[in-house]
């Protein structure tokens, strides 16, 4: 995949060293010239551009993009650029940053935002998921359908450990995606039995507080 990186700071060369680690191609583009820092990510492509600038976005390569991550320090920026890869140049995935969760609201459909990337947030779930044993972690966000992701991880002594995933009695609207065990996604149908120390990693839409809180009843 073609995908543009919009923000040369720490956090837009991390994301773009590993996407380049995992086969793609990455471009990074940035307005500031004190950014291009090309020996850093010597296997991307760097461009010099305004990505708020819709000519100059283009230039970057935006139409051809399978997908765009704004990811710069500032929301403004990002929000505009997420904007301009859907509406303008009908980017397939558009993944932007939030640097401020009094932010987050707007990153959604309307701003052309597909996934939201929360820093706040996600250093909050590294904490949480740190310290929470039979508790409900939310992992991520998907802005444009209102879906979520949690994880949950299988405390000792809980009702479900050698149960099968088959008969585990699932709250209405939760969907179980897989089960981590011992560091490795595996689908549900392939687990026999479940060990404490699993992850449950469940999929929700809108309002499923009360689903979640049943199944993080039914497992502690």
């Amino acid at each position: 995949m073609r995908i543009l990186v919009v923000g040369a700071g720490a956090v837009g060369r991390s994301i773009a060293t590993q996407l380049i680690t995992h086969g793609h191609d990455v471009v990074i583009v940035d307005h500031d010239p004190d950014s291009i820092k090309v020996s850093l990510v010597p296997d991307a492509d760097w461009v010099l551009a305004d990505a708020c600038s819709p000519t100059q976005l283009e230039e970057a390569g935006a139409r051809d993009a399978d997908a765009i991550a704004a990811v710069t320090g500032d929301d403004k920026v990002n929000l505009v650029v997420s904007l301009l890869a859907k509406t303008e140049f009908g980017v397939p995935q558009v993944i932007a940053r939030a640097n401020h969760t009094a932010n987050e609201w707007m990153y959604d459909e309307s701003w052309g935002v597909d996934v939201l990337a929360s820093t706040p947030r996600m250093l909050t779930t590294l904490v949480e998921e740190a310290v929470s044993v039979g508790e409900m972690v939310g992992l991520l966000a998907i802005g444009s359908s209102s879906t979520s992701v949690y994880q949950i991880e299988i405390p000792r002594g809980s009702a479900i450990v050698g149960a099968s995933p088959s008969v585990m009695p699932m709250p209405g609207g939760l969907i179980l995606a897989a089960i981590v065990s011992s560091g490795e996604p595996i689908s549900p149908a392939q687990v026999q039995e479940i060990a404490a120390g699993d992850e449950l990693i469940i999929i929700c839409g809108r309002n499923s507080d009360q689903e979640l809180a049943a199944l993080e009843e039914l497992v502690s």
